[in-house]
């Protein structure tokens, strides 16, 4: 009897952990930012795409427990050597890293087909790949500059002042505010401090100058970005995708509470027959 209350305990435990985790959980993480491809293609069943898989399924796996990670796949000749990252958004859990970067290398597969690499952005995650050496190397390549809509009720002096406060701060990953600005930035984890301040100090410099009195502003350079909003929705990722993460959302969010209480029920009345049993 005990066995079968310590089991009933446990399946309750599970659903409401679920319901939970579905309630703080944020699908936008999952959600595209930028893409793109190396002009130089692989054979088809050669040693480096077998290497290519390889390195994909080392992201997926790896990004289980950790949140970035760096590799270099020898091969027996010089053109079948494979260089990779990826990374996850500083604040994310574990479990949304590693759904995000399942998600990302789904999508860099998809879209950098037969190409020696490839690099994908979503919100909560990065990946990388490519035949040439990029490991530990500044990039301060401008890969995606969007800038919102003007918007006249922005106060500049906070937006500088939280801008200024992320370019001061310490870390590969660092969030600031000030009033109703928010801001967020980020570098590669194969960067040096010392790298990963130069191309902030950059990101954050463009940011300024091309984005000032915007309603947000990002500015994503090869190995570190820099975004700002008025309102913090804009990092929740507004996308045409957005009604239907919303939507899978709620659906789980619905099963997992029919869940719950279903056990709930079950619990109950597996208690109540057994003070029905003792009463007798």
């Amino acid at each position: 009897m005990a066995k079968k209350l310590h089991f009933l305990l446990t399946l309750i435990a599970i659903s409401l952990s679920f319901f939970f985790h579905v309630i703080s959980s944020d699908s936008s993480v999952d959600s595209f930012v930028y893409g793109g491809c190396s002009q130089i293609k692989y054979t088809p069943n050669s040693p480096y795409e077998s290497n290519l898989n390889s390195l994909l399924t080392s992201f997926i796996n790896s990004a289980t427990y950790s949140s970035y990670n760096k590799f270099s796949i020898m091969g027996s000749t010089k053109q079948d050597i494979l260089y990779g990252v990826y990374q996850c958004r500083g604040d994310l859990s574990m479990p949304d890293c590693a759904t995000c970067v399942a998600k990302a290398v789904s999508q860099v597969d998809k879209l950098c087909s037969q190409n020696c690499g490839g690099a994908l952005q979503l919100q909560g995650c990065f990946v990388k790949y490519d035949n040439t050496s990029f490991l530990g190397v500044e990039d301060e390549t401008c890969v995606l500059n969007k800038c919102g809509p003007s918007n006249n009720g922005l106060n500049e002096d906070s937006m500088g002042r939280v801008l200024t406060s992320l370019n001061g701060a310490d870390g590969l990953y660092r969030v600031g505010g000030s009033l109703d600005v928010h801001g967020v930035a980020q570098c590669v984890g194969d960067l040096s401090n010392g790298q990963c301040q130069d191309c902030l100090s950059e990101a954050i410099g463009r940011l300024k100058s091309e984005c000032g009195g915007a309603a947000y502003g990002d500015m994503f350079l090869g190995k570190c970005y820099a975004r700002f909003t008025t309102s913090g929705a804009h990092f929740d990722a507004k996308s045409n995708h957005g009604s239907h993460f919303e939507n899978e959302k709620t659906f789980a969010l619905i099963i997992g509470l029919l869940a719950g209480v279903a056990l709930l029920i079950i619990f109950l009345t597996f208690i109540r027959r057994i003070f029905g049993r003792n009463g007798k």
